[in-house]
């Protein structure tokens, strides 16, 4: 909602309101502030050079700050990459929000009690916990390869020579564990028609839900008047 607020609202002040009325003391709330900033920021500093560079000096405005061979640096650029910028921080850190402190297994699971479908919510979870996964396993193999001589932490070339052995093994060991996995599913009747019981949920307090009305809200009211031009201009 956080990432869709800040397309809807604009500005600069809108997108900066979502980051530290809402994120932020989340984040804090959680123990995850000092990572998400991090994280964010890490994240979003490529796609920021870029929408620097392309928004100063190719847009067009009438006021020119500084000239760069054929380019030039308008203040309008200025202010359209300044908006764009603060934007993407308000998605980036909405998001990483949602990723450090959601269990995608629990996420699954609830969508899954909410009526998805448990096909689908395999696959969900599947693609949420396959980045993970494949990372922890690289890092498994990686030091039994090292533990058998290989050389992965020397110059560059040494990198790229060791990248080989070990993406072999991890493609290998993802597409066993699949295997492995879609059988023990079978076995416990998960293409059983109909839908599933679950005796697991997240515990949902009247405080929270009371907390995501608003919030929707909030912002099919602004949706609303966005489309129908009397949302306020802010700054």
């Amino acid at each position: 909602m956080e990432s869709v607020g800040a397309f809807v609202i604009g500005g600069y002040i809108g997108p900066l309101a979502i980051i530290v009325l809402a994120v932020l003391p989340a984040a804090v709330v959680a123990g995850v502030a000092r990572r998400l900033l991090r994280v964010s920021l890490l994240l979003t500093l490529p796609i920021a050079i870029s929408v620097v560079l392309v928004s100063v000096f190719t847009r067009a405005g009438s006021t020119v700050l500084f000239q760069i061979g054929p380019f030039d640096a308008t203040l309008e650029g200025v202010d359209f990459a300044g908006q764009t910028l603060v934007r993407l921080l308000a998605i980036s850190t909405s998001i990483g929000l949602f990723g450090l402190t959601t269990e995608p297994r629990s996420f699954v699971l609830d969508l899954e009690r909410r009526g998805l479908s448990p096909r689908f919510a395999f696959v969900a979870a599947a693609t949420l916990e396959a980045v993970p996964a494949m990372v922890e396993r690289a890092g498994v193999i990686a030091s039994a390869q090292r533990a058998r001589g290989l050389d992965t932490e020397g110059s560059l070339r040494a990198r790229l020579r060791g990248v080989l052995p070990l993406a072999g093994p991890v493609v290998v060991s993802s597409l066993t564990e699949v295997e492995e996995r879609s059988l023990a599913l079978e076995v416990r009747a998960f293409g059983r028609p109909g839908r599933r019981h679950l005796l697991w949920r997240i515990a949902d307090t009247r405080a929270q839900v009371a907390v995501r009305i608003l919030m929707l809200t909030l912002l099919g009211a602004a949706i609303v008047m966005r489309l129908t031009g009397t949302f306020p201009a802010l700054p």
